[in-house]
């Protein structure tokens, strides 16, 4: 559905990635700049995320927190990236998910995926779910593996379960069936970040062993979808969008509608276009600003994910 394979120079395409950008959380050390090269940068065909000790603003460190959030998000699938990771105390690199509606309900009611985590020197990899039931819950699992080679991390979402693999071997699994102990986070779309971190509640400080600069560096990112498994016709039943091919005005009916889902138009490359509640049984959508083309609608909600394809003449 979607891939970054970095096979160009200079910053992130910001077409793909944003930042975070200042203090953000956990009481780290860090931070976060915006678009700049000493800390997220694009060459050799490897994203490189580069932690530094340097005086930045009010910090004594500078690192980069690169997400598609308000890009690209996704409701189930197979999500993966090759990485290299650096060790040393107080380091703390991720790849990880949050849920896209973060900025209206706050976490961890958003819910939050971390398909790699890894602290300080050890060998351990980190896979971790949360989100709320009646207060913070979480559930993870953890595998060794030499950090400082490259490794394949991923997750395998379904509605059933989130699987977590290093290198295609599974080592976890989280269940998530039917919302069961109010899992229902992870049943709408997510989004990705890839962060190097460091200090905080978890590893601590860095201390005089430990080496800066130092990188995170990722060989790609993609994203699957299986739209055999991802599609479900449980609420919403059909339907039915006229014309296709369209021109203009696209109206969109589904008779059965019980809930309000979030639709989205997304082009051939997973990049969302557009993007909006329906509330309506038949709501009307003006396409004629759209290219003409092929692309892809999506429909869901914490019940359903959805897609139909429209020609845009």
């Amino acid at each position: 559905m979607w891939s970054d394979e970095f096979n160009y120079t200079g910053l992130p395409d910001a077409t793909k990635w944003g930042y975070e950008v200042g203090f953000i959380r956990n009481n780290e050390l860090q931070y976060y700049t915006n678009g700049r090269l000493e800390n997220a940068k694009v060459e050799n065909g490897k994203l490189l995320i580069i932690g530094r000790k340097e005086t930045y603003q009010t910090a004594n460190y500078t690192s980069a927190s690169v997400t598609t959030d308000g890009k690209f998000s996704w409701k189930y699938g197979k999500i993966e990236a090759m990485m290299k990771l650096p060790k040393g105390k107080g380091m703390w690199p991720a790849f990880w998910m949050l849920g896209q509606d973060i900025h209206t309900v706050n976490w961890p009611k958003s819910g939050e995926i971390d398909i790699m985590e890894h602290i300080n020197s050890d060998n351990l990899i980190y896979g971790t779910m949360h989100w709320d039931n009646n207060g913070h819950a979480s559930y993870g699992g953890n595998t060794t593996g030499d950090v400082t080679q490259y490794h394949l991390y991923s997750i395998e979402w379904t509605p059933d379960a989130i699987k977590w693999f290093l290198d295609g071997n599974k080592y976890w699994e989280g269940n998530i069936k039917d919302s069961i102990n109010n899992t229902e986070e992870f049943h709408k779309p997510f989004y990705i970040i890839l962060n190097l971190a460091m200090g905080g509640s978890w590893p601590g400080n860095p201390d005089g062993s430990t080496i800066f600069p130092d990188t995170v560096s990722v060989d790609y990112v993609r994203v699957y979808q299986d739209v055999s498994s991802t599609h479900h016709t449980g609420q919403l039943n059909t339907i039915r969008i006229c014309p296709n091919p369209v021109r203009d005005m696209l109206t969109i009916d589904m008779p059965q509608m019980q809930k309000a889902c979030y639709m989205s138009i997304c082009n051939l490359n997973g990049q969302e276009i557009l993007g909006q509640e329906i509330t309506n049984r038949s709501t009307q959508i003006t396409v004629n600003y759209l290219p003409r083309g092929v692309y892809i609608l999506r429909f869901s909600n914490e019940l359903i994910f959805e897609t139909q394809k429209i020609i845009v003449q």
